[in-house]
């Protein structure tokens, strides 16, 4: 153990940690929100087109039908959507975190946390489909650079390491509170969204849940530019000894198996979620009332038709019932309030995940030993359950989907607060930054997201993406376990 003496936290330290779990919490908020609300907000900004190929020429049912899950334009712009703000993040995360080496922590946070909120706020007033991408791409570049600065900066207040593995412990866990409340923003905007403002002459409650991600970042934005620099950072900085980060020195022979195996190793932990964990909303949730390819579970579909009321009429094409326009914004609202009271349980178990995190890293002297508490279950559990779920999609009862995705939530987000206990022991002071960035962003973000985009391809409909999801995510699993055990082991009195 370090040899610095743990000593009380200060009210500046005690500030710093609060507003360090707000932002991992808003961070988390962001990136949870777009599987609760591509279906509606892809049914809404796809109007348009639909009806200017109806225009063109082609018949009605064929042209919603390529933009309703598993149709040709709904699978290109959901792959879009989940991927390019993903690698828009990871490319210039990978830039903020050199800039959180050479410029310092806090300067880096603030200009990050103004950027996700200008996004966060525009993306709810997007009117195509481009514009909700390009304010998706600065929430993620917003939330990516502000990740790393955080982590750096915490590793960096606290030199005792029982204290900075608590701090890091404990201040991650409020992430899943931002899961928690984005999908309790998501039920609530479904539930008021007709006594809110209109936007655009229309009441969605995925746009009130998408400009809801700016409450988050007020006292962040109020707070943080009055907090202290790193004192370890700026010591070094006032010295003279602070070494310029260069991203080549990642892959020095010293530093090339811990950035490679970290960064690999990171993407299989976000590959789990964003593979099978991320499309749940997906699967379950109800869409296209009126067509002939009604989809979600049986009891979200109940749920929303209940809500649409009785049909005005048959489609004379199709033989199946009519909805107004306005029943079928209620019916998705309806449908985004139950689905996430759903994806809720995934987030009370990832609060329950971090809470081991925080408490098992005390305990557990080997890294990989405590990894794996987390990674061998979920090997295991997530593929099962996506499995499972492909075939239960008729099923009446929601609760074994809740404990269901309660257990993998555990397992999966108990992993992504391992990397922040992790990566400060074996990355140097001058390329602590740079280092996280590397595995957080090109690791996580781009090749562990990747896996949306592989689930999304090739799945055709909710069933298949389920069982699609458990082969991929199950996959990365696999991965992630087995180059665990070339992960180098740090020593808790490594001085950087």
């Amino acid at each position: 153990m370090s040899s610095t003496p743990a000593l009380r936290l200060t009210p500046v330290q005690w500030l710093v940690c609060t507003i360090a779990a707000i932002g991992f919490a808003f961070d988390i908020y962001e990136l949870l929100m777009l599987p609760l609300i591509i279906k509606p907000a892809m049914a809404a900004l796809s109007a348009p087109l639909v009806e200017e190929a109806i225009k063109a020429g082609m018949e009605r049912p064929a042209a919603m039908a390529l933009w309703l899950p598993g149709g040709a334009n709904y699978v290109k712009w959901a792959r879009v959507l989940f991927f390019v703000p993903a690698l828009a993040g990871g490319i210039f995360g990978l830039w903020g975190g050199w800039l959180t080496d050479r410029l310092g922590r806090r300067r880096v946070l603030t200009f990050s946390i103004l950027l996700y909120a200008f996004g966060a706020c525009a993306a709810g007033f997007s009117t195509s489909l481009y514009h909700l991408l390009f304010f998706r791409c600065c929430v993620f570049v917003g939330v990516c650079v502000e990740f790393v600065a955080a982590v750096a900066w915490l590793a960096e207040l606290f030199p005792n390491h029982e204290q900075r593995e608590k701090v890091l412990g404990w201040t991650q866990a409020f992430s899943s509170l931002g899961g928690l409340l984005v999908a309790g923003m998501n039920i609530l905007a479904g539930k008021i969204a007709e006594d809110l403002p209109a936007i655009h002459s229309g009441h969605e409650a995925w746009r009130y849940t998408l400009i809801s991600g700016v409450i988050p970042a007020l006292p962040l934005l109020l707070i943080r530019p009055f907090l202290p620099e790193s004192p370890e950072w700026q010591k070094k900085k006032e010295a003279g000894t602070l070494r310029r980060p260069s991203i080549a020195e990642l892959f020095s022979p010293a530093l090339r198996k811990t950035t490679i195996v970290t960064t690999l190793v990171f993407a299989a932990s976000y590959g789990i979620a964003f593979g099978a964990i991320q499309q749940l909303p997906q699967i379950l949730g109800a869409q296209a009332l009126g067509t002939p390819k009604e989809s979600g579970h049986q009891q979200v579909l109940a749920a929303a038709k209940a809500k649409a009321g009785e049909p005005k009429g048959k489609n004379k094409e199709t033989g199946k019932p009519e909805y107004t326009p306005d029943q079928k914004k209620a019916a998705g609202n309806e449908s985004d309030a139950v689905v996430a009271g759903v994806t809720l349980w995934q987030e009370l178990g990832g609060l329950l995940g971090r809470a081991l995190l925080a408490i098992l890293a005390l305990k557990i002297v080997s890294r990989r030993s405590l990894l794996r508490v987390f990674q061998i279950p979920a090997l295991i559990v997530v593929p099962a359950l996506f499995y499972w779920i492909g075939g239960a999609l008729q099923s009446e009862s929601l609760t074994m989907i809740k404990f269901g995705i309660f257990m993998a939530g555990v397992l999966t987000v108990g992993q992504f607060s391992f990397w922040g206990n992790y990566i400060p022991l074996v990355f140097p002071v001058h390329l602590r930054g740079t280092g996280e960035s590397f595995a957080a962003n090109i690791g996580g973000r781009i090749i562990g997201t990747a896996a949306a985009f592989i689930t999304i391809s090739l799945a055709t409909g909710p069933g298949q993406m389920a069982v699609v999801g458990a082969c991929v995510a199950g996959a990365y699993a696999l991965v992630g376990t087995i180059l665990t055990g070339m992960l180098p082991e740090p020593s808790p009195t490594d001085e950087h």
